[in-house]
């Protein structure tokens, strides 16, 4: 039995009194307290990427927003590291932490669908492929991720780029409402009217700023079919393909959501197009019919699909417990030399499934005032991303170093920015270059809310002096 009374004696500004022991903090928690001592302790600690294998000293699996504030208490008495977790999806591992505690959200995945309204409340343990069920159920949508099995949490507060964001915005564009536990244990609630402070932190700002225990979205109008698929060409013709692509992109609608994609397969390398309209089908095929002739591709395998078969469609590739290293670069668009230089550094790639995605943005994304959100690099076009995955980890330095040197190869094309939900263990001038000319803000946020920056297992931004 560990006593921290000593670290914890007083109130909290939520009236919380700290626990003395993790015995007390069993007796009050609706959810559990994992130990390494216990059986479950190795399944319950285990992340997405099996690059990441961390041991903290207490799990905290809550169940409702009182276990958070009753967690986030007894975490800052003890002095340790304080990490957060979702889905578990951060490319980084930060949702978990060694020696330290962990504050598990994965078992709060309530759902409530407004269909009158057009809106969704989820708990902060959903993941998208229950959201897409929940909502679909009802013929709406929240824009979101593109592997089913991410939790909705990270990708909201970090922005949240998909298939839909062309059409109707990051997913924090469509958060209307957050409840929040704070830094000092408190329960806020945070909107455009409500703390907007804090709200224009959220959307953007990753978990920098609280832990939201409550997500209220603004759904759309969509399917529960779209016309979408991958269309795959030959290596050899993807240099005249990846500029059609390009040209073709220029002139979309925002219905249309088309990322390019560099495929390392067990027959070689091979380019494919991802794509889906998003209106009606027989509109999308007049729409996606000059990309789906080009070439022709080698494969057309673009139909009328259900769009939760489209959202999950990935998760085997990505699946967990996998080895995943990446790095990121937004690109303002596609040159002719970008894409020599990609091909090349592509033609060297390890070996299957390892990947590199082009993935379309702008549209909707772009007509946001910068200002509006912590979210930053909205005038970009495209997020450039090589992706290695692979299950042996005596490969982990080859395919870490190819992945580095591919894009070190993009470096030059790129705006300068990165996507905070791409980003690994990289340091403060990349998180920095994540949020631009908001960072200052954000920071200033931070001394606010979060003073002592006890949350700071994440892409970490710092309290302003």
């Amino acid at each position: 039995m560990t006593d921290y009374s000593a670290a914890t004696r007083g109130r909290t500004a939520a009236g919380l009194t700290p626990c003395r022991d993790i015995d007390q903090l069993r007796a009050r928690l609706r959810g559990q307290v994992v130990l390494p001592t216990d059986a479950h302790y190795d399944a319950v600690r285990q992340l997405w990427n099996g690059m990441v294998d961390r041991r903290p000293a207490f799990i905290l699996r809550c169940a409702t927003t009182e276990d958070v504030a009753e967690a986030v208490t007894f975490a800052r008495g003890t002095g340790l590291p304080v990490a957060v977790r979702g889905g578990g999806h951060s490319i980084a591992g930060n949702s978990s932490c060694d020696g330290g505690v962990m504050i598990d959200l994965s078992p709060m995945r309530t759902i409530r669908v407004d269909a009158t309204t057009r809106t969704a409340v989820a708990g902060p343990g959903v993941l998208l492929s229950e959201l897409d069920a929940a909502t679909q159920a009802h013929g709406l949508a929240v824009p979101s991720g593109v592997v089913g099995h991410t939790g909705i949490a990270g990708l909201t507060l970090g922005g949240g780029i998909g298939r839909l964001a062309r059409k109707h915005g990051l997913t924090c564009d469509n958060l209307l409402s957050a409840e929040v536990v704070l830094a000092d244990g408190r329960v806020v609630r945070a909107s455009a009217v409500e703390r907007p402070d804090l709200f224009w932190g959220l959307r953007g700002g990753g978990g920098n700023l609280g832990i939201v225990t409550a997500f209220e979205y603004r759904l759309h109008p969509l399917g529960p079919t779209v016309l979408g698929g991958l269309l795959l060409h030959d290596f050899a013709r993807a240099r005249q393909a990846l500029r059609f692509y390009r040209d073709f992109n220029r002139a979309a609608p925002d219905e249309v959501s088309a990322d390019a994609v560099l495929l390392a397969t067990p027959e070689g390398p091979m380019l494919g197009i991802s794509c889906c309209y998003l209106g009606p089908v027989e509109e999308g095929e007049r729409v996606l019919r000059p990309l789906r002739e080009f070439g022709p591709p080698a494969q057309d395998l673009v139909g009328p699909v259900a769009y939760t078969a489209l959202q999950t469609g990935l998760d085997d590739l990505f699946a967990r417990g996998r080895r995943f290293y990446w790095k990121s670069h937004y690109l303002h668009g596609i040159s002719d030399a970008a894409v020599e230089a990609m091909l090349a550094r592509f033609a060297e790639v390890p070996g299957p499934p390892t990947l590199v995605v082009l993935q379309q943005v702008g549209g909707a994304i772009s007509r946001v005032d910068p200002a509006t959100t912590a979210y930053g690099n909205r005038d970009a076009a495209y997020d450039c991303v090589p992706i290695a995955i692979w299950d042996d980890p005596t490969e982990d330095e080859r395919n870490i170093a190819w992945t580095r040197g591919f894009a070190e190869a993009v470096r030059p094309f790129a705006t300068g920015g990165v996507y905070v939900n791409n980003l690994g263990e990289e340091g403060e001038e990349r998180v920095r270059a994540a949020y631009g000319s908001n960072y200052v803000r954000l920071a200033r946020l931070k001394a606010e809310y979060d003073p002592t920056n006890l949350f700071r297992l994440n892409q970490n931004v710092r309290p302003a002096a």
